[in-house]
């Protein structure tokens, strides 16, 4: 599991980096674009709550969304709520991006398991939701650490 996984992610990497989205870039557009509310300026996702859903320290979360900002793929709006807080909103090239990377996603996945048969697929698929289901499960929620540290 652990080479073909190196495999897909090595392979949609390199089927990304002509659009300029890095891997960490990538996982905040998809968090961002799976956020409930994520278009709406009172509703987006916090910096803060970004950092927390990639298990990165805030300031590595600045730097993904400095870069994302600069490219045009998010906007950054104060929190009304919180006038110290920023919330991140996808803009129409963000959705764009999410959009290109899954379709880059599916293509190396079909690529990579075009010649399993699909009652084959169907299976590994099966055994990896109920491993995954179990999983979650028995394993207790994450707690965050002190604000500012590594996770």
């Amino acid at each position: 599991m652990t080479r073909a996984i190196k495999r897909i992610r090595r392979r949609t990497s390199e089927r990304l980096e002509p659009y300029g989205i890095t891997p960490g870039q990538g996982r905040a557009l998809r968090a961002l674009a799976h956020a409930p509310g994520c278009e709406l300026p009172d509703r987006a996702m916090r910096l803060s709550d970004l950092a927390d859903r990639l298990h990165i320290a805030p300031r590595s979360a600045t730097t993904v969304v400095d870069a994302l900002e600069e490219a045009g793929l998010v906007e950054r709006s104060p929190d009304p709520a919180d006038r110290r807080a920023v919330r991140i909103l996808l803009t129409e090239a963000g959705r764009a991006a999410v959009e290109r990377i899954g379709q880059v996603r599916h293509e190396v996945a079909q690529e990579y398991f075009g010649e399993v048969s699909p009652a084959d697929q169907d299976v590994l698929l099966r055994v990896l939701r109920a491993a995954e289901t179990r999983y979650a499960a028995a394993t207790p929620p994450r707690r965050p650490g002190p604000p500012g540290a590594a996770r």
